[in-house]
């Protein structure tokens, strides 16, 4: 074989078949960074459970011993729940933008993974799914945290994890799409700041949205954050009606779907293309 057909053989979905989905090379995706995990996964944790842990401290005793109660909850219960939803949003959006990015424009990782029989939507795919269920698990932290400072368990926080795991992957999603989108690492400035600081503050997480102008509880149904709360929050408390319920968890399966299609065209242009 000469030296010209093998760098042919090495270019990136060279050995994918097209409109092949293969869970194996998912999998293997996924394989990989469990791998790479296991380096890092003390500094990973630690700061899963201290940056909720003190949310909860500050703000649900700082604010909780002024505001009591809020929509019929105690304040750090309310609080405790949303920052549920928070967490699994950090945990998975937020390396989506700044580790694929590295990995893509520094590191080349993407071109040695698809110079593999592995595609573009098997390796967004892949990514995706490592971090949803890392997100799965963090992102349970605050409510065991909650548990010690007086939330009452109940049966229907065995669907949390569930929903943690759904909303990481659709931020995760999410994420891995703004990285390919972006251009530089300043870029990142603009998506931290004019992207999740609204995310997270018009959410429903430290205040209801029925305190908020009608046009940004509008706005605010768009944000999937905002379905994530509701429905941890709907499963930890109780009283949220299946048809609710099944309106937040199709809007996720939406969004889902649609930033799995942008995130993986978007990859494409910027690896293969």
């Amino acid at each position: 074989m000469s030296l010209t057909q093998r760098r042919d053989d090495a270019r990136p979905e060279r050995h994918a078949k097209p409109g092949r989905f293969e869970a194996d090379a998912v999998m293997g995706v996924v394989a990989r960074e469990w791998i790479l995990y296991g380096q890092s996964w003390r500094a990973t944790t630690f700061a899963a459970v201290v940056e909720p842990t003190l949310y909860l401290l500050c703000f649900g005793f700082g604010m909780g011993a002024l505001i009591g109660t809020l929509a019929g909850f105690s304040y750090i219960d309310f609080l405790g729940t949303g920052i549920v939803a928070v967490s699994v949003m950090f945990q998975s959006m937020m390396p989506a933008v700044i580790n694929t990015f590295i990995k893509r424009r520094f590191l080349h990782t993407y071109e040695g993974i698809l110079a593999a029989p592995v595609d573009v939507r098997e390796l967004v795919t892949g990514e995706a799914l490592w971090l949803a269920m890392r997100a799965g698990v963090y992102g349970c932290v605050p409510l065991l945290v909650a548990i010690g400072f007086g939330l009452q368990p109940g049966p229907g926080m065995l669907l949390v994890p569930l929903i943690a795991f759904l909303a990481g992957f659709a931020f995760a999603l999410f994420g891995i799409w703004i990285s390919a989108v972006i251009t530089s690492v300043r870029s990142m400035d603009y998506v931290f700041s004019g992207l999740f600081t609204p995310l997270f503050l018009i959410a429903g997480t430290f205040f209801p949205l029925t305190e908020l102008p009608g046009w940004v509880q509008t706005a605010a149904m768009a944000n999937p954050l905002y379905h994530a709360v509701e429905l941890i929050r709907g499963s930890v408390f109780g009283g949220l009606e299946a048809g609710t319920a099944l309106i937040h968890v199709g809007v996720l399966l939406g969004f889902v779907v649609l930033m799995w299609n942008l995130a993986s065209f978007q990859m494409r242009r910027r690896v293969v293309n």
